[in-house]
């Protein structure tokens, strides 16, 4: 069921957001060459610790598409993994792409965020990848205007892609946040404008364009059930911000700054 949140409660949503957002631009800072993914974990988790009414929303979540409870506190992908990447014993190496996606309930409302970066040498590539899941988030957000349609955002997302050239995955994509982390309405990252659920101010959700390189096709690895990589090993890249329909257009509520 989609809700609508009045603006006292987007109001109350907007610490999570910062935290989450604040959070993300520490971790760019804090990641280097070296750096192992579980120091990434433990720098979530200590950040959490430290925030009175934080909660992690990844420790124990088990949907029924990963296999068990996740058991770490943000979702780190590297190269061809670009969804739910298990936090493991990994020494970032130079020209490493990653992706940092972060969800975390803050006196009961979620915030929910992802960036990509390169790791000491940036390849071309790679910077052209992340650049297209960037602005097809600014653009997925500039179409989520009150009286548009969520097939308006949808198609201002796929259409960045298609102009970049890389193939769009619709199984995973953008949804509702509020109490809980993954709520209606889903938001693919392609579809027809005009169409689909008419937005309207309270609507809070999270646009997420995630793209690989050369490829539409993931798998899950089955070394941890939950990391999703690329079939033909190609890199992947992701963007992701939550933000609230208001009477005066869309706010990103995971502001970094």
């Amino acid at each position: 069921m989609i809700e609508l949140k009045t603006p006292k409660e987007i109001e109350a949503m907007k610490p999570a957001g910062r935290f989450v957002g604040g959070i993300l631009r520490d971790l760019k800072d804090f990641t280097k060459v070296g750096t192992n993914l579980l120091e990434i974990d433990e720098f979530v988790h200590k950040r959490i610790v430290d925030r009175k009414g934080a909660t992690s929303c990844y420790v124990d979540y088990a949907p029924d598409f990963g296999t068990g409870p996740f058991a770490h506190y943000i979702c780190t992908s590297v190269n061809d993994a670009v969804l739910h990447g298990v936090p493991y014993d990994y020494n970032l190496k130079d020209g490493d792409l990653i992706s940092l996606d972060l969800a975390i309930n803050v006196d009961g409302w979620v915030a929910d965020s992802a960036i990509s970066f390169c790791v000491g040498t940036q390849h071309p590539d790679d910077l052209r990848l992340i650049k297209c899941t960037e602005e097809a988030l600014e653009a997925g957000i500039a179409a989520a205007q009150p009286g548009n349609r969520l097939g308006d955002v949808s198609c201002a997302v796929g259409d960045v892609a298609r102009e970049y050239g890389y193939p769009i995955n619709l199984e995973f994509g953008g949804h509702g946040v509020g109490r809980i982390m993954h709520g209606d309405p889903h938001v693919p990252n392609d579809g027809r404008a005009h169409h689909g659920y008419k937005l309207r101010p309270g609507l809070v959700i999270a646009i997420e364009p995630w793209f690989l390189k050369t490829t539409d096709e993931i798998y899950q690895d089955p070394k941890d059930g939950w990391t999703l990589k690329s079939e033909d090993g190609s890199r992947g890249a992701h963007s992701e911000h939550t933000i609230a329909i208001t009477e005066n257009g869309p706010e990103i509520l995971t502001v970094r700054d």
